[in-house]
């Protein structure tokens, strides 16, 4: 089954063992954002990540993964809640055409000052109280390579990282060493073991390749590499596309404008268009939608089988 995250520990309850496949919920996040093959496999790669770290955090709320600096892209940005809903976006900068080649490098961090920010935000957090917020150079050939860097030396988690992304499909595996496990808490046995089995586990994902990876399913991807391995499974979980732009709350947004200046943009422009900055879903709002802003007709507002979130 796609648009599922799956998770296992082995049996020694020393390393975590997630994975996940996105087809659906990817190519909706994808259904209005025009960007060129090299930025869209960038963007699918953090977005798949998040997936898989927003998987483990323990509370209800959301974490998310920004990488900006002054390449051709400007920004890149996933968000994924603790109940994986997620939406994800990039933006170039203005007549950049980057090459189909380009690496992560390449495209975000041309004068060494590139940033990449991790921010944990939970729901119930109140106002003017800040979320946790983790930033560091922008280190790394590969979204996987930065991520790594960053759990290593932010959260001093032992993590490893693969990741696949097209237009199609985004998908990743996680290994991580579980809190307690490190080869730092002695000598004994158990750390002995614990170590024996992480380096077993990266040894047989070391093994995959990319396009192995983002287009097996899950299952099937964890008979080939774990077939010899004794796991425990956890149940899934599903992944969704959700970002919480509407057209309610896009004409909540033209009404601050004024009837004025809306009237003056139809006027223009035949009708009042509008895309979310964030997942690029257009609204489009006609001359009886635009008069319906300010009679408070929330009927006519709404666009015959529109879905207010997507």
């Amino acid at each position: 089954m796609s648009d599922t995250l799956k998770k296992y520990l082995t049996a020694d309850r020393g390393t975590r063992i997630q994975t996940l496949r996105l087809t659906q919920a990817w190519r909706t996040g994808l259904a209005h954002q025009n960007l060129p093959p090299v930025l869209v496999g960038l963007l699918g790669e953090l977005a798949a990540a998040s997936a898989l770290l927003a998987g483990n955090i323990k509370f209800d709320g959301s974490i998310v993964l920004q990488l900006q600096g002054n390449g051709p892209v400007r920004l890149i940005m996933v968000e994924c809640t603790s109940t994986l809903d997620l939406r994800a976006t990039a933006h170039l900068r203005e007549d950049a055409t980057p090459a189909s080649d380009a690496t992560l490098q390449d495209l975000l961090n041309a004068d060494g000052q590139g940033r990449f920010m991790v921010m944990l935000d939970p729901s119930g957090r109140q106002a003017g109280a800040t979320a946790y917020q983790g930033i560091v150079p922008l280190e790394g050939d590969t979204v996987a390579a930065v991520l790594e860097h960053y759990m290593k030396h932010s959260e001093q988690l032992d993590t490893r990282l693969w990741l696949a992304a097209d237009a199609q499909a985004c998908a990743g595996l996680l290994l991580q060493r579980m809190p307690g496990e490190s080869a730092h808490s002695g000598a004994t046995e158990q750390s002995e073991a614990a170590d024996a089995a992480w380096t077993h586990c990266a040894t047989l994902a070391d093994t995959l390749g990319t396009d192995e990876l983002r287009t097996t399913d899950s299952d099937t991807l964890i008979r080939r590499l774990f077939w010899e391995d004794d796991l425990l499974v956890f149940p899934e979980q599903a992944v969704r596309w959700h970002c919480p732009c509407s057209r309610e709350r896009v004409a909540g947004m033209l009404r601050t404008l004024g009837r004025e200046e809306v009237e003056d943009i139809l006027a223009e422009q035949g009708l009042v268009h509008i895309a979310c900055n964030f997942c690029g879903q257009p609204y489009d709002f006609d001359a009886v939608d635009c008069a319906a802003l300010f009679t408070g007709d929330s009927d006519a507002l709404q666009a015959p089988g529109s879905d207010t979130l997507h």
